[in-house]
């Protein structure tokens, strides 16, 4: 039987220190332009000219015009730089009534940051450079932070569950070019050693809708695993409100190492039909196959299918409402079919934030280390909500002190393991950049 982990209490001081010199030094910098006598400039976007920076998600994936953006951005020289991430200090309880013998507590700091830079383009577009890096593998130790039915990926051999993996300390390196080919329609190439293929909506941790959320969804290895992918090409072309995509990329996931770079291998392919019909909705459709993704089942491959729609609506200046709604589904020939739907939704407004997550998920008795089960698929339902509340007022970043909770559904058979009703809840500071002016669009 499957052992509850001990309780955790892991004060990770040099990393979380370590993120959050890097969160605050993008601050010092605008600090520096600013004495300097430089305003900061709007971006708009290089890899899909004539179109606002707002519109760009992670890789080449659209979110709406109007999504707010925080992050800093300044001139430096003659190119252009932004930077945004996130990074928590949080205290999280996992089956915090111990119903199941699943779970477990632990005091952690998820963390990210991505940075930005644009050498100067003209009118008909140009290169766009990227780097996201994160001390995940520092603050959340080898096998991640405790997460009731998550699973992906392993850790000294062993299959993860019931924990959400830290991500690579590079996590992008990519360099992307856009040309205008008139004024609605363009082309661009997009090369990442990390990157992230065209398939899926925006990675969660850059989705609005879930700025505040610590966790990672729990479909997550259904819907956008794959934006740490060493080696990725794509290219497409948009016209107006469309745009297609495709990739040829690395099926494997990334390997237990978080620092170093993994063999590029460019052996799966997917492809991405998005529309913006509005600048409050981005939709897309996308399906990839992926060649062994699992080091742990190697033989097993892998294809996808997704669907999103994303919705962001002003509410009034420094106050949003943004949505994500996400399907995926995952096919094998050597495994059933496993099915995700989740729901995300956050409003601000001003200094207080709340949001909801809605989760269902299909997890094989395998996944679950529960092979007494058989090869049985299982549904679990998961409902969180949250709120966060920013604490002061600062032009160089922001500081949120937030609380959530979450409660499962799950079927009798799982009951042995993770209890009838399965609660979990956390608390949280959370450091990140402010609002961006100039980078949305408001309502008419």
């Amino acid at each position: 039987m499957y052992d509850r982990p001990r309780a955790r209490f892991r004060l990770p001081t040099i990393g979380f220190l370590a993120a959050a010199a890097v969160a605050f030094s993008p601050a010092l910098m605008a600090q520096h332009a600013g004495h300097m006598g430089m305003a900061p400039m709007a971006m708009t976007s290089a890899l899909f000219p004539g179109l606002p920076m707002s519109r760009e998600g992670s890789g080449t994936s659209w979110q709406p015009d109007s999504s707010p953006v925080f992050a800093w951005h300044a001139p430096v020289g003659s190119w252009t730089l932004m930077i945004h991430g996130n990074a928590f200090l949080r205290y999280t309880s996992q089956d915090a009534f111990r119903a199941g013998t699943r779970g477990g507590r632990r005091l952690d700091a998820p963390n990210w940051v991505m940075i930005m830079a644009q050498p100067p383009h003209g009118e008909k577009g140009g290169f766009s450079f990227r780097g996201m890096f994160s001390l995940d593998r520092l603050t959340e130790g080898g096998s991640g932070y405790p997460l009731l039915f998550q699973t992906g990926e392993s850790w000294k051999g062993e299959a993860l569950v019931d924990r959400q993996h830290p991500h690579d300390l590079f996590s992008e390196l990519s360099v992307s070019y856009g040309r205008s080919l008139g004024p609605n329609a363009g082309v661009f190439l997009y090369f990442g050693l990390p990157g992230e293929p065209a398939l899926g909506p925006p990675a969660f941790m850059h989705r609005p809708s879930s700025q505040s959320n610590p966790d990672a969804p729990l479909g997550h290895h259904l819907q956008d695993s794959t934006h740490i992918t060493f080696g990725v090409l794509t290219g497409g072309a948009r016209y107006k409100g469309l745009k297609l995509d495709a990739s040829v990329f690395t099926g494997r996931e990334p390997d237990e190492n978080r620092f170093d770079f993994d063999r590029p291998r460019f052996d799966s392919w997917s492809v991405r039909l998005s529309l913006n019909p509005s600048d409050y909705v981005a939709l897309q459709v996308s399906h990839g196959f992926l060649h062994s993704p699992e080091a742990l089942e190697p033989e097993v491959d892998v294809r996808r299918t997704t669907a999103s729609l994303m919705l962001s609506h002003p509410l009034r200046p420094g106050a949003d409402w943004t949505t994500t709604l996400v399907w995926g589904v995952n096919t094998s020939p050597e495994r059933p079919a496993t099915h995700s739907l989740l729901a995300d939704s956050e409003a601000a407004f001003g200094r207080a934030s709340i949001y909801a997550r809605v989760e269902f998920v299909q997890r094989q008795a395998h996944d679950l280390k529960l092979d007494e089960l058989g090869d049985r698929i299982f549904p679990v339902g998961a409902l969180t909500a949250g709120a966060a509340w920013r604490l002061g007022t600062n032009r160089h970043f922001q500081l949120h002190a937030g609380a959530q909770a979450a409660i499962y559904h799950v079927v009798d058979e799982l009951v042995p393991a993770y209890g009838k009703r399965p609660f979990s809840f956390e608390v949280y500071l959370r450091l990140s950049p402010p609002r961006a002016s100039g980078m949305g669009s408001m309502p008419d």
